[in-house]
């Protein structure tokens, strides 16, 4: 085998709630990580050489910033039959914009090495690789999973619930870290505390309780609010599922 395709999957957050800040600076979370089908794709192929080549549609992203290249590096120093590989990266997932595009391309990678090389990685050895690289990285390997700590702890959800889904992408970029920082200043914000009602509901196919119970924290701290609101607004006219009485949880979707 000379060359695998991948293709690493976007996913949202459901609900998401910062429970607490630990020692090493790292916030706890409980949150529902849903994949979906928007992707990037990915092509790894051997080369003849001792490093690895990443050509990609976005040009930033062929540094050695690129979490695929930190994670090459990492697995050329455990693993020695590991050679030179091209990586060939068609973005499609919005940057910044809390799709997890980086977490997914990473896994996507690494399952994709394991193969092309015939590591012979198990799962959990995959998961304590990927837990090194970033804290959505993990998650990134399932479909649909309640994460928990900085999102390694995972409770795999089975449904086989299916809607469709919009996604829009504002001209504007939430700042991951000033966004913790906002919510550890504002220490008595009241969260939903719903991740185990979304669980319980997608377990159930139930469509309008998960939709009755979308949550997340970084809506209460982020400056452009006004804009999601008129946002959400315009897509519940369009016939989105929402709650009816909290413009703050809504999930723009139509039964299949």
């Amino acid at each position: 085998m000379e060359e695998i395709y991948r293709k690493a999957r976007a996913k949202i957050n459901l609900s998401l709630d910062v429970v607490g800040k630990r020692e090493d600076n790292y916030h706890n979370i409980e949150s529902i990580f849903q994949k979906i089908n928007l992707y990037d794709e990915l092509y790894i192929s051997k080369t003849q050489t001792n490093g690895i080549e990443i050509k990609t549609n976005v040009e930033e992203l062929s540094s050695q910033d690129n979490i695929i290249y930190k994670t090459y590096q990492l697995l050329k120093e455990r693993y020695k039959e590991i050679t030179g590989v091209q990586v060939r990266l068609k973005k499609k997932i919005p940057m910044q914009a809390g799709l997890a595009g980086g977490s997914t391309d990473c896994a996507s990678f690494l399952f994709g090495m394991n193969q092309l090389f015939d590591l012979k990685l198990s799962k959990a050895e995959l998961e304590k690789i990927g837990k090194s690289l970033g804290a959505d990285v993990v998650p990134c390997f399932y479909n649909t999973v309640k994460g928990e700590g900085i999102g390694e702890i995972i409770t795999p959800i089975y449904t086989s619930l299916k809607y469709y889904l919009v996604i829009i992408k504002p001209k504007i970029c939430c700042n991951t870290k000033e966004a913790f920082k906002k919510i550890d200043e504002q220490r008595n914000m009241k969260q939903s505390n719903n991740s185990n009602k979304i669980k319980e509901a997608l377990e159930q196919n139930q469509l309008e309780i998960v939709a009755n119970h979308l949550y997340n924290v970084f809506e209460e701290v982020i400056e452009e609010k006004e804009l999601i609101e008129t946002i959400k607004k315009e897509l519940i006219q369009e016939g989105a599922v929402r709650k009816f009485d909290d413009w703050n949880r809504f999930l723009c979707v139509w039964n299949i």
